[in-house]
């Protein structure tokens, strides 16, 4: 089955784990970056903050990814 997870700053992203997603919270450019390196196969989308876009840069067009407004 195909997992949604959602990568960002801790404020931001806490409420998406109420729908089910795996909720992996990143306050920093690293930590978004090393979030981004220990998602599982079984994840099929991908929420980013605008901050945590960045921090994983290229590598966000491997998966199905959504960018969340600022």
């Amino acid at each position: 089955m195909a997992t949604v997870a959602v990568i960002g700053e801790t404020t931001r992203v806490t409420g998406f784990r109420l729908a089910g997603a795996v909720v992996l919270p990143a306050d920093t450019r690293v930590a978004a970056r090393a979030a981004w390196d220990s998602l599982g196969d079984d994840v099929a989308v991908v929420f980013l903050t605008p901050e945590a876009a960045e921090a994983v840069g290229e590598s966000a067009g491997e998966r199905l990814t959504v960018v969340m407004p600022p």
